[in-house]
């Protein structure tokens, strides 16, 4: 083999490996993505529920109560996976409800929890929201740890765990200052149906 033809098999040789480094490359940048946003696309629903808690906030007195509610509606509701959280926090109850019972819960315990919403942030002092850290838990639920900073420097602790439904990542509990709020609301419901019937619980 002449001297051209060894370097123009070098070459190709070349141009080749250099071919199966790109795809390598395209291959793990289509794969990366699939997986290291994860954290990052739970903590988008987070921050986006708190973007608009403060918009609220701030426009507190001139919405008054029915406006922060309608307000906030929306963003709680795709922030939150109500029909989930329905079903843990009233535990082994949940299976004697008829299907129009499960219904009518979720849908009283999503506007129960839109309102305290609208109750709780009605007025604005300067604070802000800030996320901490972002974790993967067991099961594939993440935690999202934020802080509720008050103008006077005053810190609380608000941590989000999310799980995904049809893909999307939605909120199923939230823990102030290493308080579970859906342990608090579990042992809310449960104690009361153990007292009193389904439609003593809607009353």
């Amino acid at each position: 083999m002449g001297l051209i033809s060894i370097r123009l098999a070098y070459c190709k040789y070349r141009a080749k490996s250099l071919q199966i480094i790109i795809l390598a490359l395209l291959v793990l940048l289509l794969l990366v993505p699939a997986v290291a946003p994860a954290a990052d696309t739970a903590a988008k629903v987070v921050e986006v529920l708190h973007s608009e808690l403060l918009i609220v906030m701030k426009q507190a007195k001139k919405l008054g109560y029915a406006g922060r509610y309608q307000r906030l509606a929306p963003t709680v509701t795709a922030s939150y996976d109500f029909p989930y959280i329905s079903k843990v926090v009233v535990g082994r109850y949940w299976r004697s409800f008829t299907a129009e019972q499960k219904s009518q819960f979720i849908d009283i315990f999503s506007k129960l929890s839109i309102a305290t919403y609208a109750n709780r942030f009605d007025g604005y002092s300067g604070e802000r929201f800030k996320t901490i850290s972002k974790e993967e838990l067991k099961r594939g639920h993440r935690l999202v740890k934020t802080v509720l900073i008050k103008a006077n420097g005053e810190e609380i602790e608000l941590d989000y765990i999310l799980h995904q439904n049809n893909e999307q990542w939605r909120i199923i509990n939230v823990i102030a200052e290493g308080v579970s709020d859906l342990s608090l609301k579990r042992a809310d419901y449960t104690s009361y149906l153990k007292k009193y019937s389904f439609d003593a619980l809607l009353e």
